[in-house]
């Protein structure tokens, strides 16, 4: 898409946190325009359309179809992703979606298959395939410096658990709103499906979600036909800030992906070594690997590159969170389906 070429006309659906970072990316790049604002919340849409001048609207699927839209970002609640997405298949309109594809395994099956039949652009929001460091990781991976993988490690902690009333609507949500992130990491870097996984999971940082039978704390292990193996860990207490840290072992040595730290300086004196803190928040940790995800998704509907992350990429995620959910569940080892 070259600096004369019309600009991509932008529906975002979903006006809440991820919505306004999507649509503060959207305006400020060179090849697209955020014409429509579509939230449920009609004054939410209003004020955020209104900042970047574009229309608001709280009925998705009229705007979805409009001639006036060619591509559309869906960050609405994950309950409604297959609903939206269908949508927009169905128009023929390119389609970012954040995270999970949808909700449950067969709609996220349903609409990989969608996607493929229709060589529409459809692209899942696992925004951590674009954060630099992790990146750089994979590439050295399949550049063979340190040989095929053997082990995956991922460490994955939030400071701070959600809200209740958000849990209470989100069921298994460490599961499929936070280690599907990490399943899909452990898919790109292993280069192989998991066949296998097994799982444990416990209330350790809030006693109230024991009332809704959430957990908090969880470790995942997941194993391909070939042997390799992944590990994953995520806690919703990390009283030290926002922890994201990957390994991956080979005969040829280790590939580490790091904390990082807001500066590199560091003091050192009589109480030992002191460095600034990791990131608190998600945004602030990978902000920018937003930027380059949506940038990607403007290549690829221009026909520069494919998508580095599918809607096949978005149903084996989901499906994946919800075999490891049943495992912490039951205490069985849970065969994964094949692709």
């Amino acid at each position: 898409m070259g600096d004369h070429a019309p600009k991509l006309r932008f529906c975002l659906i979903g006006a809440g946190r991820i919505g306004r970072l999507h649509a503060e990316n959207v305006a400020a790049h060179p090849n697209a325009r955020l014409s429509a604002v579509v939230d449920q919340d009609a004054d939410a849409a209003a004020a955020l359309a209104e900042r970047y001048e574009a229309m608001a609207s709280t009925t998705p699927v009229d705007v979805i179809t409009s001639q006036a839209i060619d591509a559309v970002i869906v960050a609405s609640p994950s309950s409604a992703h297959f609903l939206y997405v269908h949508e927009a298949l169905a128009a023929g309109k390119p389609t970012l979606c954040e995270k999970p594809l949808a909700a449950d395994p067969e709609d996220a099956r349903t609409l990989a298959a969608l996607a493929r039949d229709s060589g529409i652009v459809t692209m899942t929001g696992f925004n951590r395939r674009f954060d630099a460091n992790h990146a750089r990781l994979q590439e050295r991976l399949a550049a063979g410096e340190i040989g095929r993988p053997e082990l995956v490690c991922i460490t994955s902690r939030d400071p701070e658990p959600p809200r209740y009333d958000y849990l209470a609507n989100e069921p298994g949500a460490l599961f499929t709103e936070t280690m599907v992130h990490d399943l899909d990491m452990a898919r790109w870097l292993l280069g192989e499906e998991p066949v296998k996984v097994a799982a444990f999971a416990a209330n350790l940082v809030e006693p109230r979600f024991a009332e809704l039978r959430e957990v908090d704390t969880a470790v995942a292990i997941l194993t391909t036909a070939s042997g390799r193996m992944a590990r994953i860990d995520n806690s919703w207490g990390s009283a030290y800030g926002y922890d994201q840290r990957i390994e991956v072992f080979g005969r040829g040595g280790m590939l580490q992906s790091g904390n990082v730290q807001r500066t590199t300086v560091s003091l050192h004196n009589g109480n030992g070594p002191q460095q600034d803190p990791v990131p608190y928040f998600f945004l602030d940790r990978y902000r920018e690997s937003y930027r380059i995800e949506l940038d990607h998704f403007i290549a690829a509907v221009a026909g520069r590159t494919s998508v580095l992350v599918d809607a096949h990429d978005g149903w084996r995620a989901t499906l994946l969170a919800n075999c490891v959910m049943e495992a912490a569940k039951t205490g069985r080892v849970v065969e994964v389906p094949p692709a």
